[in-house]
């Protein structure tokens, strides 16, 4: 660890682990309804039990990226973070936030707007959190006088990722108009802005493990963040097929979704020459492992299985059923978790003097029973949902009675997902069992020394 303000990310890191091991349990809870009898029908019934899941994948994951932020931005501008307080202050009210929110779906306290049920008082609270973060950010980014290109992208990520919160502000009685707008939110932050954080994340990585050159990675960077441009905002309209919008939309969500993959492609291109020309040789090879697969997964999740199902002629058919939670999991995983876990594999052991910078057998465990059971669960929706779409749609069976026909997929589904379930368990066991130890590392041309530091407070 190079700079001490560093250790915040250890923080945000730890909170990201204890939300992901709650998303985990109530995934599996919402699995596990679709068997049946479901003993807590009245207690935690699918709909809260999935909206809770879906929105702790969202919580931890931003909480992920702010901790990874936290952690490469010294790295990149070679100083300390500007306000270290001001960092911890904004992990404090994220956290509470983030519980009362869960809390309320348990009540039943939220607006109805997947993805975005937080009540107004939550994002408003958000919105400050954010507005922290990227202050904080910024003003670090100033005060070094450094800025690379890395850094700009993964700041026109976040900065974008805070903008297009806005729109879930507004409420709309009308439906259409609701979901038309929701859609700026959610579909610009995961096929958009967030893209661009991801590509930050893996130059950086990329270039301290594989040791490749930083001109060329800035150069692809500068690709990604074209592409997600002019792909990605247009391609909003695939979520506008069948809400009553003009027929107009039908095309250009085609045309632009169908594109939307290159970026994914130009990511797994880079990352794969990068490994190719230089090697494995940095010692953090786990997190070797975790950078390479989420460029992989990426493109075989949002990039093929995204591209199967949005173009509008196929789309009639599959919308709304389990095919589109088969890319949802495989994109979401590959895309935003794993590199999150990355960053975290890639951090921890400069966090954790006690623990092999290699990585552990726990963690190459993790990976692959992580990496085997998502592939296993996307099979098992991909199965699932293409017996719905026969069933319900072209046979005209209904929706209960096709869920009886294929349930021996959810059974399937149940299996994989406690085999990604142990590899969780087994990521945050590693990560919890060495405790943290703050250590600057300072170098100079001759020696390398490590000198103890307290744990900074806010």
């Amino acid at each position: 660890m190079r700079y001490k303000s560093q250790s915040v990310a250890y923080w945000y890191f730890a909170v990201a682990m204890v939300l992901f091991g709650l998303q985990i349990v109530f995934g599996l809870l919402s699995a596990a309804k679709y068997l049946g009898p479901d003993p807590l029908l009245y207690i935690l019934p699918f709909d809260v039990t999935k909206m809770i899941h879906t929105n702790l994948l969202v919580v931890w994951v931003l909480t992920g990226f702010m901790g990874a932020t936290y952690w490469m931005i010294p790295d990149e501008s070679r100083t300390e973070i500007y306000s270290v307080k001001l960092a911890y202050i904004q992990l404090a009210l994220w956290v509470v936030m983030g519980l009362t929110a869960v809390i309320g779906y348990l009540f039943r306290y939220g607006t109805g707007n997947k993805l975005l049920e937080q009540p107004l008082p939550h994002k408003i609270i958000i919105v400050i959190v954010m507005l922290m973060f990227l202050y904080n950010v910024v003003m670090t980014i100033r005060k070094s006088g450094r800025f690379t290109t890395t850094e700009g992208v993964l700041l026109l990520g976040v900065a974008g990722a805070a903008v297009l919160y806005l729109p879930s502000l507004l409420h709309f009685d009308n439906y259409t108009v609701a979901i038309f707008y929701r859609w700026w939110t959610i579909h610009l932050w995961v096929e958009g802005v967030w893209e661009m954080i991801q590509g930050g994340f893996l130059a950086y990585l990329l270039i301290r493990l594989s040791g490749a050159d930083r001109e060329v990675m800035e150069k692809w960077l500068y690709v990604i963040v074209g592409l997600v441009f002019i792909a990605g905002i247009l391609g909003t309209a695939h979520h506008y097929y069948w809400v009553g919008v003009p027929t107009y939309w039908l095309p250009i969500g085609g045309f632009f979704s169908a594109l939307e993959p290159v970026a994914l492609i130009a990511m797994a291109t880079y990352a794969y020459s990068a490994i190719r020309r230089s090697g494995m040789a940095h010692p953090n090879t786990l997190a070797l492992h975790w950078t390479v697969g989420s460029a992989v997964y990426t493109l075989f999740g949002a990039g093929l299985l995204g591209l199967a199902h949005t173009w509008p002629g196929v789309n009639k058919w599959t919308h709304g059923t389990l095919i589109t939670a088969m890319h949802g999991h495989a994109a979401f995983y590959g895309a935003y978790a794993m590199i999150v876990l990355a960053m975290i594999s890639y951090a921890l052991p400069a966090m954790s003097p006690s623990r092999r910078e290699q990585g552990t057998s726990i963690g190459y465990w993790s990976f692959w029973l992580q990496l085997a059971g998502m592939f296993g669960m996307t099979l098992s929706f991909a199965t699932a949902g293409i017996g719905q779409v026969y069933l319900e749609r072209i046979l005209g069976l209904g929706y209960l009675d096709a869920q009886l026909k294929i349930q021996v997929h959810f059974l399937m589904l149940i299996a994989t997902a406690t085999l990604f379930s142990i590899g969780v368990i087994l990521f945050i066991i590693d990560f919890f069992r060495h405790a943290p130890r703050f250590e600057i590392t300072t170098e100079s041309d001759d020696v390398t020394r490590t000198s103890p530091v307290s744990p900074i407070r806010a």
